[in-house]
């Protein structure tokens, strides 16, 4: 069974609306996502520097291998474009379907390595009561990653079709929900116990449970997707599909792991400089994955505008689209790389109100309005590579951006130089920099010799 492909009108005004229509509730979303990690930092902050040094830890090690799912379920999204741009009702179910069997296998697999990882953390050189805090938090953490995975999969499964919003309603809800948790479990309120930085992974934890929870029972009762099957949780495996969610979702996957890593990575080399660094360096990243994750949503909406006109055979629309996406987000960048200049100091102090704290973060933050807008570049790039099914070879640019470029002039700059944290920063923006010119550079080659 089909349904008629939707075609659309070539022009840059349309597909820049076409951007904007998808990308700002992607954006809100994915900073709902982020905000959880950053309230959490604001409310742990209060607790001193060392227990947001052991967040930084173990969020850092948390990420990296959540990454690897949350890469795998952004094939769905591109996938169900793709089919909906060519009219094939029937092979959207099934990336659906299939999607599932992926994202709930990679969740068990990564929720059992994100927990025995914890038993790792005494052994990487950070400070004992950094580590104190950092293992068991990153264990309650690990329990998130399937309703994470979970909801993923039908949040990416909607934004294809185009519908971007349930997701962002739910996400935002949920902030408040964690909120309101962290207060309760954090600092003991409401006669519960004080469970300080454990308060958080466990109020973190049940948000993402009702997220998972909301956002299947609303595309359970929407009419909108009753033309599919959605009530479907253990579809038999269909190898042929699922070859192609993983063809997609693997290299993607792989490539959010090489940069994630590579900040990670960098947080702990903050770490071996003291508590008050890293402490520095997680309230610079956390405000820069603000920015990023908004960027993010610019990224997927190419992913979708790309695929959609892929399957519509418009070569011009998928590089008009995917050039709109890349303007868009650098545009974007740029502005927010002003505002982390001018409020350089104030920024800082909504986390913590150690001066030294807030005098290196200071510093990072000029840094990293530096690289804001080869960040949202090489983050675009990715997407509208990802809409075009094209992942091995960004892979291997993602590869060398960050781990033959990034992390190597990272040591050398903050500990051979000797400019500490500050270095470190210099070699990550470097990545960046690299990473975003090699991606447009593919966008552009892959796109002009494209044959529909």
């Amino acid at each position: 069974m089909s349904v008629q492909p939707h075609k659309s009108v070539n022009t840059i005004k349309t597909h820049l609306q076409d951007t904007l229509r998808l990308a700002i509730p992607i954006s809100i979303g994915q900073v709902g996502h982020v905000m959880m990690g950053v309230i959490d930092n604001a409310m742990v902050g209060r607790l001193g520097p060392t227990p947001l040094a052991a967040s930084a830890v173990a969020n850092g090690i948390f990420f990296i291998i959540l990454v690897i799912g949350i890469g795998i379920s952004y094939a769905v999204s591109p996938l169900v474009a793709i089919s909906q741009g060519a009219g094939n009702r029937n092979e959207t179910e099934d990336v659906l379907h299939q999607s599932l069997v992926v994202n709930l296998i990679t969740a068990m697999i990564l929720w059992v390595i994100a927990y025995l990882t914890s038993f790792i953390i005494p052994y990487i050189g950070q400070p004992d009561d950094v580590t104190a805090y950092a293992v068991p938090y990153l264990q309650i953490l690990s329990f998130s990653i399937l309703p994470i995975m979970f909801f993923q999969t039908y949040r990416q499964f909607i934004e294809g079709l185009g519908f971007v919003r349930p997701a962002m309603f739910i996400t935002l809800f949920a902030n408040g929900f964690n909120a309101f948790f962290n207060w309760v479990l954090i600092y003991g309120n409401l006669g519960f116990p004080e469970l300080q930085l454990n308060g958080a992974g466990y109020a973190t934890l049940l948000s993402r449970l009702i997220m998972a929870l909301l956002l299947f029972g609303f595309v359970l009762k929407s009419k909108n997707f009753a033309v599919y099957d959605t009530r479907r949780l253990f579809p038999r495996p269909k190898v042929e599909t699922i070859k192609r969610i993983l063809n997609l979702g693997l290299p993607s996957s792989v490539q959010y792991f090489f940069e994630v890593s590579a900040f990670s990575v960098a947080a702990i080399m903050a770490g071996w400089i003291g508590a008050v660094p890293l402490a520095a360096h997680q309230i610079a990243i956390s405000l820069a994955s603000i920015t990023y994750m908004i960027v993010l949503g610019v990224s997927s909406a190419g992913a979708i505008n790309v695929g959609r006109h892929l399957g519509e055979k418009s070569k011009k629309a998928v590089r008009s689209a995917g050039f709109t996406a890349l303007i868009s987000g650098a545009g974007f960048m740029l502005v927010t790389g002003l505002i982390f200049i001018l409020l350089k100091y104030y920024l800082p102090s909504l986390y913590i109100e150690d001066a030294e704290t807030i005098k290196i973060a200071a510093g990072l933050l000029v840094i990293a309005a530096l690289f804001q807008v080869f960040d949202g570049t090489q983050a675009v790039g990715l997407g509208i590579l990802r809409g075009l099914t094209d992942a091995k070879i960004p892979t291997a640019i993602t590869l060398f951006a960050y781990w033959v470029v990034g992390l190597p002039v990272a040591y050398i700059m903050g500990f051979v130089f000797g400019y500490g944290v500050y270095g470190i920063w210099i070699g990550l923006s470097l990545g960046l920099i690299t990473s975003s010119i090699l991606l447009t550079l593919r966008f552009h080659v892959k796109t002009a010799s494209l044959v529909l």
